[in-house]
């Protein structure tokens, strides 16, 4: 089972992600993507991730992956585990500064379809507004819409959250 919940920043899908796998009754492994590395200057990044460790259960499982995920995913998952990954964009991004976008990303959407279990994947929707000036921001943007397009279509469910609402895309209601 492959579940998308994508919508905006502070929108409530990792709100929903994680009421999600607590209702599954399943092992979670939370999957973080954030890289350590890179946040140890910033401040307000480190307190968002405070803030989401204090919201998860205390006994699930963490590891941070923040660019080879779908090796990760492949070494993990199991009939009787549910994955919960937050988030792909960071995760994107990690790979821009890298210069792996086309190699992990395709390489994620090999190994989903073969995953035993349950997989939550949650995702910032950055293409809803202007096309931003810059070419590295879009890049990010059509990668990002170019990614949430394929996983949608793996995907057994997929949900947009706004405003705390969810609203089910797939499989239709």
């Amino acid at each position: 089972m492959i579940e998308f919940i994508l919508g905006g920043a502070r929108s409530g899908k990792s709100a929903l992600a994680e009421q999600k796998a607590i209702a599954s009754g399943l092992a979670v492994t939370y999957i973080a993507t954030a890289d350590p590395l890179d946040l140890t200057e910033d401040k307000e990044m480190l307190a968002r991730i405070e803030h989401h460790r204090a919201q998860r259960p205390a006994e699930w499982l963490l590891v941070e992956e923040p660019r080879y995920l779908a090796t990760l995913l492949k070494t993990l998952a199991a009939p009787e585990k549910l994955l919960l990954v937050d988030c792909l964009t960071l995760w994107l991004s990690n790979l821009l500064h890298q210069d792996e976008v086309l190699k992990e990303t395709q390489a994620l959407l090999d190994v989903l379809p073969t995953l035993p279990g349950h997989v939550i994947l949650v995702s910032n929707e950055v293409g809803m507004g202007i096309v931003p000036l810059g070419e590295l921001t879009r890049r990010y943007v059509d990668e990002a819409g170019r990614l949430h397009q394929n996983i949608a279509a793996l995907a057994d469910s997929v949900t947009f959250v706004a405003a705390g609402i969810p609203l089910q895309l797939k499989p239709q209601p």
